[in-house]
């Protein structure tokens, strides 16, 4: 266990204690930081102001944009450097310092071997994951994204409670987590025995951890990298604080940004960095003054991303010199979501990413009844052209058939067959009879609407949408039906009733941070770095210039300028010397 107990941490430390390395923030980028710092035989503090670790990864699919891993080799793909930045540079341009990108293939896949050969993390190459803009040249089917594998925490004890919890709507069985393969056998367990006996043992397992420790030890995606991190830091001693803010940042009379001011439960105290400190604390997202100033007027502000990155951190190192970057094409990513009141009245904001917009039998229409982009974009995309449609985009409408909602489903309306009447009777979801039914229940134009529909049903034919493209490149038709012909994506809407969920755009992290250099040290307006100051993760300003290129990647850059901080914070005479840590081979065996 830690040294420090993490909700009691901060009365075991004296004025002045020291360490090498602090991390603010348990988010995937913090954790990675503590994790490469404990490698290298240093002593490390990670300190996380809310009540959990993990961050929004531990709330999203967990996908790790690394290219050019060992992984690659276990995938069709012949892929390179010179194809990666080809690629990269089409999708991102001029929107960022092409050296920053250079600088994340440099040293990507040394960064996830010493990871994964050194703690309990481990990935493989997803099946077939496509990158996002996969129109661009030189774009990949596979072998560059990544997936945790999925994670039974058998050691973490009370450390469990650490974990952040899922959202609740991605969960079955009122919290046990799924991930893709899960779904499958889910829905065929009585179609196939194998199916039947892989559902058995996951809810059987799920049954007797819930009666034994009151939640899952199952984590799959995100939140198994969280918890495979979180073991790793137990094994490693490295010492945690939750619930702890920081109240001041400061340079020592040398000139270095070292010294820190914490508050915990009342308990305040002086910590020393002697090597670095690293912000990991989320980006500015939740900070209502900075989403007044930095995102666009019309984005509510239901997110489903995970609370605690208020950008507190950000005006103090401001103070030191650090600024924000400019010249992206988006401030933050986005997605569009649908909202929902909680039995136990919070509110569920809910990403509508892959499961339903891409589906045959769907299409998304504007406040008028009208489409307005190809559904089947992904969701960043997808919630750019929302924002940049003016007064009609400012929320829309995901509309299916009767058999769409049951195969498919709707938003928080589960596939396979989940009952309507709850989200009807609190009206998230909406229906109607008819075309005609439906129009006048989301007051919109009926003669709109149904040319719509009769659109998509014209290209359901031909397998070809003429306004929008819809299910054209290799990611789009990933995302369909496989045994809808001739276009996965594009199905007739034609057995009513018909029902529809309202979407609205939303942030799921920002993508406008702090300016680092190629070691992920921050610096000022005049590119000087400011001694012992870094950042990872939302907190740097995205090396993808506000586009979304593909899965994974702000978990990807985060993992990998941590590693580039711990490096140079060890060795900043010496960064270009391949770094010893990944030499070190881990002693543990994979849980």
């Amino acid at each position: 266990m830690s040294q420090l107990d993490p909700y009691k941490g901060l009365k075991q430390c004296l004025d002045q204690t020291q360490y090498d390395i602090i991390v603010l923030g348990a988010g995937a980028g913090g954790m990675a930081a503590a994790l490469f710092g404990a490698i290298e035989g240093q002593k490390v503090l990670l300190i996380e102001r809310t009540h959990y670790v993990g961050g929004t990864t531990a709330l999203s699919g967990g996908t790790t944009w690394v290219p050019m891993t060992r992984y690659l080799k276990d995938t069709p793909m012949n892929d390179t450097k010179e194809k990666v930045m080809n690629f990269l540079d089409h999708a991102v341009g001029d929107r960022s310092e092409r050296s920053l990108r250079e600088a994340f293939l440099e040293s990507g896949a040394e960064a996830i071997h010493t990871l994964v050969d050194n703690t309990e993390v481990k990935f493989r190459a997803c099946a077939y994951h496509p990158d996002y803009l996969a129109d661009l040249p030189d774009a990949s089917l596979n072998g560059r994204a990544l997936e945790p594998l999925p994670y039974v925490a058998k050691h973490l004890g009370s450390a469990l409670n650490l974990l952040r919890h899922p959202i609740p709507e991605f969960t079955v069985l009122g919290g046990m987590m799924v991930n893709r393969e899960d779904i499958g056998h889910l829905l065929a367990r009585f179609k196939s025995s194998t199916s039947f006996l892989y559902t058995a043992r996951v809810v059987t397992q799920y049954a007797i951890d819930r009666a034994l420790y009151g939640r899952t030890r199952r984590s799959v995606m995100g939140h198994a990298l969280v918890a495979r991190m979180l073991q790793s830091m137990l094994d490693r001693n490295i010492d945690l604080l939750v619930d702890t803010e920081t109240l001041a940042i400061n340079k020592n009379t040398a000139g270095k940004v070292s010294r820190l001011t914490l508050s915990q439960n009342g308990e305040v105290r002086h910590l020393i960095a002697n090597k670095a400190i690293i912000l990991a604390s989320g980006g500015f997202a939740r900070n209502p003054e900075k989403r007044a100033k930095l995102l666009p007027k019309q984005l509510p502000a239901d997110s489903p991303s995970a609370e605690g990155h208020s950008s507190n951190l950000h005006h103090q190192v401001e103070l030191l010199g650090a600024h924000y970057g400019q010249g992206h094409d988006q401030a933050a990513f986005w997605a569009p979501v649908s909202t929902r009141q909680r039995k136990n009245g919070t509110k569920a904001v809910f990403p509508h990413f892959v499961f339903d917009r891409s589906k045959p039998g769907t299409l998304c229409v504007d406040s008028n009844g009208q489409r307005f982009v190809n559904e089947t974009v992904s969701y960043h995309e997808f919630g750019k052209a929302m924002l940049e449609g003016g007064k009609n985009t400012k929320h829309a409408w995901i509309i299916t058939d009767a058999k769409g909602l049951a195969k498919y489903g709707l938003g928080m309306v589960r596939l396979g067959g989940d009952n309507p009447a709850p989200y009807l009777q609190d009206g998230y979801l909406k229906t109607g009879k008819s075309i005609s039914e439906l129009a006048q229940q989301l007051q919109i134009d009926e003669t709109l609407l149904s040319s719509s529909i009769a659109s998509i049903n014209s290209a359901a034919k031909t397998g070809e949408d003429t306004l929008f493209g819809r299910g054209s490149t290799a990611y789009q038709k990933a995302n369909g039906d496989p045994n809808q012909k001739p276009n996965p994506t594009i199905g007739a809407l034609d057995q009513p009733p018909y029902y529809a969920v309202k979407l609205q755009p939303a942030d799921i992290g920002a993508a406008q941070g702090l300016v680092g250099n190629k070691h992920a040290q921050l610096i000022t307006i005049n590119n000087e770095p400011i001694d012992g100051l870094y950042a990872c993760g939302n907190d740097l300003h995205s090396i993808m210039g506000g586009t979304y290129p593909g899965p994974g990647i702000t978990i990807g850059p985060a993992i990998v300028f941590a590693y580039k901080a711990i490096q140079h914070a060890i060795n900043p005479l010496n960064t270009n010397q391949k770094n010893t840590m990944s030499q070190t081979k881990a002693t543990c065996e994979t849980h």
